[in-house]
């Protein structure tokens, strides 16, 4: 594999890293941040197709169904009503989706993508860890409770939880799978954990508790190292739950009353007004177009009603079908790290749709998901050579 594939996948993280959160050390204007994130995809492109020039692909089924979900965005994105924001945001989907086909070519059931996505992911977490060390104040404001936030780069608790969480369970499965030693593992791995509890974030860490029991439990049967972890993992969590159950119970609640933890701090509100709006056949089909993931000026917080709101029921059948293909795929797979991996990745990005939005446009969870693809590859036959004739005929002497 190239580097600069490598160096690709790299930018199509930057360019999901976002525009908006909190406030930076070094005040960054909206339209700068926005030109870096756009420039970035543009850059992955052009360097997807410098190293991919005749446009190999494999074929994917995964993104195969993301092309087709182009179709509802622009059916109800060339509404005028939705404004040139939402084209705009196609455009950008579909340079996403086929920045994704031209590196398919190298989606060979490997490991080379899940490198690029923990060192890729380990760089923005190194700069929130030297924003905090810079300006503590900064990096744990008010207005976010006291959560720890990107402060040279414009980076929310939720999204800081979430790269912890997956290079996390990445690293760990890698260390079970002896693809990595215990010393790399713990570098990514330590300050991930540290930087999550920081976040206080429960999607991120229930994704993450949840993912490696699925993942790890599938290696159960074919691997004694995953069998020591899981036993240590579950006396650790007894340890935890008897011993620092009231400590623990602080951090899970992070000082919300009963009834704001039980409309999931206020999501359940935005949720039930936008089901309640009332909609045209058009728009419930191919939805509104693309939009900031918001209705009536509240973020949604929820991949399938985001997808609903903006895409419509084409696209809440088309997102299902991504999900449901990568997760059987990686359940009829055989007991393998690769099978683990995908898993981890899947079910992490499954419980997160529930209280974050992203599953239907460029984001880090159709990244996430991207390298769950590349692992469910099946590596191409080695060529077999041709049997040799049992007889050779032999050609005598021409007789003149």
């Amino acid at each position: 594999m190239p580097r600069a594939v490598g160096v690709a996948w790299g930018l199509l993280v930057l360019n999901t890293l976002g525009s908006a959160g909190a406030e930076t050390i070094i005040p960054l204007p909206r339209s700068l941040i926005q030109m870096v994130t756009m420039g970035s995809l543009v850059a992955a492109f052009a360097l997807a197709l410098v190293v991919n020039p005749r446009v190999r692909v494999r074929p994917a089924a995964y993104v195969f169904l993301l092309t087709l979900l182009l179709v509802p965005s622009v059916i109800s994105s060339a509404d005028p009503e939705s404004g040139f924001g939402a084209l705009f945001r196609c455009t950008r989907l579909a340079l996403f989706v086929s920045t994704l086909w031209l590196l398919t070519r190298w989606w060979d059931g490997g490991h080379g993508f899940v490198r690029h996505h923990i060192r890729a992911y380990s760089v923005v977490l190194a700069s929130v860890a030297v924003g905090a060390v810079a300006s503590p104040g900064a990096a744990t404001p008010e207005v976010y409770g006291g959560r720890l936030v990107g402060v040279l780069w414009p980076l929310t608790p939720p999204q800081i939880g979430q790269y912890a969480a997956v290079i996390t369970g990445l690293s760990a499965l890698l260390l079970l799978g002896r693809r990595t030693d215990g010393r790399s593992a713990a570098l990514v791995m330590v300050p991930s954990l540290v930087l999550l509890a920081l976040t206080h974030t429960r999607t991120a860490t229930l994704g993450l508790i949840a993912g490696l029991t699925l993942a790890i439990g599938s290696l159960m049967l074919t691997s004694a190292a995953a069998r020591r972890f899981f036993a240590w993992a579950v006396v650790t969590v007894v340890v935890a739950a008897v011993g620092f159950s009231s400590a623990l119970q602080a951090w899970f609640l992070r000082g919300q009353s009963k009834e704001n933890f039980s409309n999931l701090t206020g999501r359940a509100k935005v949720w039930d007004a936008l089901l309640a709006e009332p909609r045209t056949l058009a728009e419930r089909l191919f939805g509104t177009g693309l939009g900031d993931k918001s209705f009536g000026g509240l973020p949604i917080d929820n991949s399938w009603l985001s997808v609903y709101h903006e895409q419509g029921l084409t696209g809440i059948v088309l997102v299902s079908g991504v999900m449901a293909v990568l997760g059987g795929l990686a359940l009829l797979r055989p007991p393998s790290l690769n099978r683990a991996c995908a898993l981890f990745l899947v079910s992490y990005v499954a419980i997160a749709s529930y209280t974050e939005a992203g599953l239907g446009d460029a984001s880090p969870y159709l990244l996430h998901l991207a390298v769950a693809a590349s692992l469910l590859v099946a590596p191409a036959a080695p060529a077999v050579p041709a049997p040799e004739p049992a007889f050779r005929s032999v050609r005598g002497p021409e007789v003149t």
